[in-house]
């Protein structure tokens, strides 16, 4: 990224705190959460706030704030992106720039839960508020919701993740759950990828809170995703992950987003940091898929 928008955006947050809520406030919103398309394309960007900045084997790649602005401006500007998702950080950052007119915005909520930390699971909500989503004219807030059956933090993990469900509803605003079954294994987490573990954790996410009208689920590719998408009627946003063979996991991307839930693909490292380094290229070959 040219050192000038890095100058510009640390000299704002010098001199210009306000910079950032007059830029929200002129930002021109999305007229659709979907693109000409039908379907959402939406960039991923909230990993470092979890300390998670590790890309292949690179474990500092996203800890680099002006080169991952720079991957995401290059997203972004790509014909079919239709938003991005990450911490006020990092939005603050793409506000100051001028790059989101036009696109939908999603902040995320809860980033307490450390990776590699043994409270992981006791994932606290240390990012945006329905309130400031709301106040900044975002579209929506994600939810991490990891389910551990053997770790006594899930319940709170299920009850603050319905109450964000309920604020976010509250305020007509999309709230985006991303559930997992997971466990303890070797002292790290893992999440469970099978199909049966992935629907199970469709099913509790999708009965989270006291409305569901505004609830859409965030969900890893896995087998027989045809199972996976039945186990709700509430819209599907593919989570793209760390991917490490880019043509199965495009292959896979495409034969899931045939099932009339799934809405579009949220997607991250695999396509800011693709194998080759060809951002545009990446992003193209995924809208290609919508």
């Amino acid at each position: 990224m040219p050192s000038d928008n890095v100058s510009r955006i640390v000299a704002a947050r010098v001199h210009d705190p306000g910079a950032v809520a007059a830029a929200a406030e002129r930002r021109v919103r999305a007229t659709s959460l979907l693109g000409e398309h039908g379907r959402a394309m939406i960039i991923a960007a909230d990993h470092p706030a979890r300390g998670a900045n590790g890309v292949g084997a690179d474990p500092g790649a996203m800890a680099d704030r002006p080169e991952l602005l720079d991957r995401l401006c290059t997203a972004l500007e790509r014909p079919g992106v239709t938003g991005v998702l990450g911490t006020a950080d990092i939005l603050e950052d793409l506000l100051l720039l001028g790059v989101l007119d036009g696109k939908s915005v999603f902040g995320s909520m809860n980033r307490g839960g450390l990776a590699g930390s043994v409270f992981e699971i006791d994932d606290r909500f240390t990012g945006y508020d329905a309130e400031t989503l709301a106040d900044m004219g975002f579209d929506g807030g994600k939810m991490l919701t990891r389910i551990a059956l053997s770790d006594p933090a899930t319940p709170s993990v299920l009850e603050n993740t319905a109450r964000a469900v309920n604020e976010l509803n509250d305020r007509r605003l999309i709230a985006m759950v991303e559930p997992f079954l997971s466990e303890w294994r070797d002292g790290r987490i893992h999440n469970d990828l099978s199909t049966d573990a992935v629907i199970r954790s469709v099913t509790i996410a999708s009965g989270l809170g006291r409305r569901t009208a505004r609830t859409w689920l965030k969900l890893p590719v896995v087998q027989d995703m045809e199972r996976v998408l039945a186990a709700s009627t509430l819209p599907a946003l593919l989570l793209g992950g760390e991917v490490t063979d880019p043509e199965a996991a495009f292959t896979s991307w495409g034969r899931a987003l045939r099932q009339p839930t799934a809405q579009g693909l949220v997607v991250g490292r695999s396509l800011l940091y693709p194998a080759g380094g060809d951002v545009a290229g990446a992003v193209d070959k995924a809208v290609g898929l919508l």
